[in-house]
């Protein structure tokens, strides 16, 4: 038995008979395992993913959302044993104007 790789998940997928017997010799022709093939594909995927006008977007909205329902988690936990929930912050922003006064020095 070999042991087991960290960082490394297992997914199982079914396919239709025609297109497994389509991959296989596919991957066969390539000189390369099914698994080989399998993460090929998958690369290919997230790499085309990447590459929509929309895609930076909705990922920015999917973390928005984790981040809000992890905050609400945070002050569930926090309710349970009776501390006041910090309110969120402010979203810190990055530019820094100059000063009135640093501009007229």
């Amino acid at each position: 038995m070999s042991e087991p790789r960290s960082n490394v998940k297992t997914l199982g997928v079914k396919l239709p008979d025609a297109l497994h017997a389509q991959f296989s010799l596919v991957a066969q022709l390539d000189q390369i395992s099914l698994a080989d093939a399998v993460l090929r594909a998958v690369e290919q995927y997230v790499a085309t993913k990447r590459q929509e006008p929309d895609f930076a977007a909705r990922a920015a909205a999917a973390l928005e959302e984790i981040e809000r329902e992890a905050a609400a988690r945070r002050g569930a936990i926090e309710g349970l044993f009776g501390e006041a929930p910090d309110k969120p912050e402010a979203p810190k922003s990055t530019s820094r104007r100059k000063s009135a006064t640093s501009e007229s020095e």
